[in-house]
């Protein structure tokens, strides 16, 4: 199954670190051969994909995002590098990474203007095809399951298009979804709404789906939202409201979004516990807990 992966948005609530670096780039913890080491988020969403078994990837990106392009082209002469620094452990590391990237077929798509996320998911449209695919925000990643490895079973056992939720518990921060439960964590759904002061659930959409290409066809019917964006949301909706089957597996997995200071400090310390690192975590709380 081919992942198109949307990292162009403009990240303006993490102004000024993302006037130039993508918030997708902030890096999280995460254990690796037994050391805790940073990452970036794309990154991380990227080796999922790859875990789960994908091969093609089209990357959405914007204006000014050559840094995503440069991260993930293998740099074989700063390998060498490390290893004339004796730097051994990082140099296996980015062998790895870039031993997945050069199994990988990887194609660059730019949206020049952000007008929202089913524009975004449109650029790909080429790349994808008459085909089924995944289609994630680069800024959102689960730890501690591969949800990419689970979306794609149920996609074989159900043959629909899937999203992925996760309970929270301030959906009025989200977008939620609305509809019944039909099995183990997975639900129907009838509405997906964004961002209500009193949501009819709290069942959070991850920006994380399992698409049929009829999707590209409902984003060209898609109207313009009230802040002028084609939302990918809407074009759900119109699915949905033309008698697609439309799912959404709940995962208990440690949802990590970064959109604001708030949510990255967040998803620092969630990383952290992930990780196993007690002896950090417990230096972490001590900080916060100490004097300003």
């Amino acid at each position: 199954m081919k992942a198109v992966i949307l990292a162009a948005g403009l990240g303006t609530r993490l102004v000024p670190y993302s006037k130039e670096m993508p918030k997708e780039m902030l890096p999280i913890f995460v254990k690796e051969s037994e050391s805790l080491v940073l990452k970036p988020i794309l990154q991380l969403v990227f080796e999922e994909l790859y875990e789960a078994g994908v091969r093609e990837f089209c990357f959405v990106v914007g204006r000014g995002k050559r840094i995503v392009e440069d991260h993930f082209t293998p740099d074989q002469s700063y390998v060498e590098f490390l290893r004339g620094a004796y730097k051994t452990a990082q140099a296996q590391m980015l062998e790895r990474f870039y031993e997945m990237l050069s199994d990988s077929v990887i194609m660059w798509v730019n949206q020049p203007v952000p007008k929202g996320t089913g524009d975004a998911v449109l650029k790909a449209e080429h790349f994808v095809g008459d085909e089924v695919f995944i289609a994630t925000a680069g800024d959102n990643v689960f730890l501690g399951e591969n949800v990419f490895t689970k979306l794609i079973e149920l996609h074989r056992s159900l043959g629909a298009p899937l999203m992925t939720v996760r309970r929270v518990s301030d959906p009025s921060r989200y977008g939620v979804i609305e509809g019944e439960r039909v099995g183990e964590r997975i639900y129907r759904v009838r509405r997906l709404l964004e961002k209500l002061k009193r949501p009819p659930s709290n069942l959070a959409n991850t920006s994380l789906y399992i698409f049929p290409p009829e999707i590209f066809g409902a984003i060209r019917r898609t109207k313009p939202s009230p802040r002028g964006e084609i939302e990918i949301t809407d074009s759900i909706q119109l699915l949905i409201d033309e008698g697609v089957e439309f799912y959404a597996y709940e995962s208990k997995a440690c949802w990590i979004d970064v959109g604001t200071p708030q949510t990255y400090l967040e998803a620092l310390i969630h990383s952290i516990k992930v990780s196993t690192n007690r002896e950090l975590l417990e230096q972490l709380i001590g900080l916060l807990r100490g004097p300003p």
